[in-house]
Order: structure tokens, then C-alpha cells, then sequence
């Protein structure tokens, strides 16, 4: 019986230490236990370094610990979207991305990441306008004045944009097929220099996300003709969208996201997805945003995964009907 016992004994220690010794779910840890990483795929100053500035520091009070930025840039974003797809999911790696993250598995060969399997969605944090715009001496007065010209002169209009396969790019093919004109891609690296084109008189147009170019636009040096949100931009209450213009189905905007690596405890998601909502919702962070020239949108994770969803074919569908390619 002594025997028995003992060997009893020896059983449920040994069960004890087998549960003492194996890894508890990375949700049961009291996350966050140390700095958590945001990685931004583009060099610092665009827009989702930007808003990720605004984030970091409201972001480390509501969690306790360290937010800092990490600038991973290259290969239009697909070097630090890709790292995120393959970082470790808990929690210390998440992704602040722009509209890239729909368009680059469409655009190249080998974008190295699947935009819906590879990640879980967070916060649909914010998005901004694109625009058609012109110098403002160009002759170009409106939408319809550039349609006339680019339909009595097929082969001369010519447009800027920040680059092959960003949203501007492409809501510009779309709204091309369905306003049947031609107009020559000239792709610059990055909005700035697709703005500075349009002041140089370098093209005759550009397609460029409103980031950067309000201080043209108010200092009357560039005309905005059309501008591709669902909804007038209020710092552009007259200019209209393209559906007011007799374009529906060609809305396009530049936004930013937050991601998490697939498999991320749904806890952390969650909690992410709270404080960002709760931050992106103050009225000083959001007067901010606008300042900017963002409008916070704090879907959530449900928000952002619609969105996805949603892009990712209508995009892949642009790119293939416009026969863009990226080597």
C-alpha cells in the first residue's frame, strides 16, 4: 500500500511540474511585458509615419509600455510588410501600413505577403483624399476643360502621380477606362515630387493624395478640379467628388491601417484595437489628423477586414485591365 501511495505521489508531481514547466497561452501573460514594435514600410514624413507619430505617445500611457516606430522602407513597402506577415504574432510586432497592403500582392510577382491571410486586421485608422489637380496658370479651369482637351488631343495630356501601383496611380487608370480618355502615367518617387511636378509644369496634371499639397492649393498656386473621397473634403467644400462629377464607382483614398501577424492572440487584437480607437477619437488628435489632411475613420478590426476584402480584387482588377506591371 506504502508503495502505492508513493508511486501515487511521484505521479502527481510529476504532473505538477509538467504544468509548472509548459508554456502558458501568450494571451495568460500580462501582454505587454515590454516594448511593442510598429513597423512603418516607407522612409519616415509619409502618411502612415506620420500618423504613427501622432500614436506612439498616447498609445505607450494607455499601454504601459514603450511604442516606438521602426522605418523598414523598400521594395514600395512589401520589405516591411513582408516582415510583419512573418514576425512572431505576440503582440510585440504589429504593421502601420499604407493602401499598399491591398494593391502590392496584385502588383508584383512576388509581393512576399497574402494582404488577408497573413495578417489580422486592427484599425482602419484613417484615410485621405486623392485629387486630380493642375497648376493653377495651366489653362486647365476644370474636370470637364480636361476632359475636352485630353478627347480633341488623345495622345497629349500626361499626368503625375507618387509612383507605379499607389492609390493615386490607380484611381487614375479607373477613372481613365470609365471616362474613356488617355492620359500618360509619369511616375515620381513619392507625393512630393508628383506635387513639385505639377508646380514645375512638368505634367500637365497630377494625381496625389492631398497630403502635402493644401499649402499649394491656399496659396493659390495649384487648382484642384476633382477629388476622389466619398464625401467633399472640407477644406475642399468646392471642389467636387467624381461622383458629383458624373463618375460613380471610381471613389479612391490613401489610407492607413493597423495589422497584427495572423495568428496574434484575438486579447491583443482587442486591446490594440480599443486604445487606438479611443486615442484616434479625441477631438485635439483629430483636429490634428484633419491639419494634416486625414480623416479618422477607428473602424476596428471588423472595419478593416471589409475594407481588405473589398480592395484587394478591385485593385487587382485596375491593375490588370491597365496592364501595369512592376519588375
Amino acid at each position: 500500500m506504502s508503495q502505492f501511495i508513493k508511486a501515487g505521489h511521484g505521479a502527481a508531481l510529476a504532473f505538477l511540474l509538467a504544468a509548472l514547466t509548459c508554456p502558458l497561452p501568450l494571451f495568460a501573460a500580462a501582454w505587454p511585458e515590454r516594448p511593442v514594435t510598429i513597423i512603418v514600410p516607407f522612409q519616415p514624413g509619409g502618411a502612415s509615419d506620420s500618423l504613427g507619430r501622432v500614436l506612439i505617445k498616447p498609445l505607450t500611457e494607455a499601454l504601459g509600455k514603450t511604442v516606438v516606430i521602426e522605418n523598414r522602407p523598400g521594395a514600395g513597402g512589401n520589405i516591411g510588410i513582408g516582415a510583419v506577415a512573418r514576425a512572431k504574432p505576440d503582440g510585440y510586432t504589429v504593421l502601420l501600413t499604407s493602401s499598399v497592403v491591398v494593391v502590392n500582392s496584385s502588383l508584383y510577382k512576388n509581393a512576399g505577403f497574402d494582404p488577408i491571410k497573413d495578417f489580422a486586421p486592427i484599425s482602419d485608422s484613417g484615410a485621405s483624399p486623392n485629387v486630380i489637380a493642375t497648376r493653377a496658370d495651366s489653362g486647365i479651369n476644370s474636370l470637364n476643360e480636361m476632359l475636352a482637351l485630353a478627347r480633341s488631343k488623345p495622345d497629349y495630356l500626361n499626368y503625375s502621380s507618387g509612383g507605379i501601383g499607389v492609390t493615386p496611380h490607380l484611381g487614375m487608370e479607373l477613372f481613365k477606362s470609365r471616362a474613356k480618355i488617355n492620359a500618360t502615367h509619369v511616375p515620381y518617387p513619392g507625393g512630393g515630387p508628383a506635387i513639385l511636378a505639377i508646380l514645375s509644369n512638368a505634367t500637365h496634371v497630377g494625381s496625389v493624395n492631398i497630403l502635402g499639397l493644401m499649402q499649394h492649393v491656399s496659396s493659390g498656386a495649384i487648382r484642384v478640379l476633382v477629388q476622389t473621397g466619398t464625401e467633399r473634403w472640407s477644406e475642399l467644400p468646392n471642389v467636387p467628388t467624381l461622383a458629383e462629377a458624373g463618375f460613380p464607382g471610381t471613389e479612391s483614398e490613401t489610407f492607413v491601417a493597423m495589422l497584427a501577424p495572423a495568428g496574434t492572440p484575438q486579447e491583443i487584437v482587442d486591446r490594440l484595437a480599443a486604445e487606438t480607437t479611443v486615442i484616434l477619437k479625441r477631438q485635439e488628435v483629430r483636429d490634428l489628423l484633419k491639419t494634416m489632411g486625414f480623416g479618422v475613420i477607428a473602424g476596428g478590426p471588423a472595419s478593416l477586414r471589409a475594407r481588405i476584402a473589398r480592395e484587394v480584387p478591385m485593385w487587382k482588377d485596375v491593375i490588370e485591365k491597365a496592364n501595369i506591371k512592376v519588375e
